[in-house]
């Protein structure tokens, strides 16, 4: 299935403790369902010290599912996502909200 959530999509949380926070995706599990959105569903870990980093309690963000994700359109409100083909068989994303192409 094609991905309707991309790395470097701003989306907004629809249900969780972090629901309505807004952030941008920057790495998405396929085969997880998940993605990890900036600033969004942070927890504590704590950390070994290594040569490369500083040990103690660090924050950082935790997988989140795609299906509690939505994409936000230029309007800033959150959208459903479709496909189109293009006449050259190229396939883009929708918002259906709008009609409005999100990367073609």
């Amino acid at each position: 299935m094609a991905a309707k959530i991309r790395k470097g999509d701003k989306v907004i949380v629809l249900s969780g403790r972090d629901k309505g926070r807004t952030g941008e995706v920057f790495e998405v599990r396929p085969s997880e369902g998940r993605a990890l959105v900036r600033g969004v569903n942070m927890v504590k870990r704590h950390q070994k010290q290594t040569q490369a980093q500083e040990g103690g309690i660090i924050s950082k963000e935790s997988p989140i599912h795609l299906s509690n994700l939505a994409y936000v359109g230029k309007d800033g409100k959150p959208t459903r996502i479709g496909f189109k083909i293009h006449a050259d068989g190229k396939k883009v994303r929708v918002a259906r909200s709008t009609g409005a192409e999100i990367d073609g």
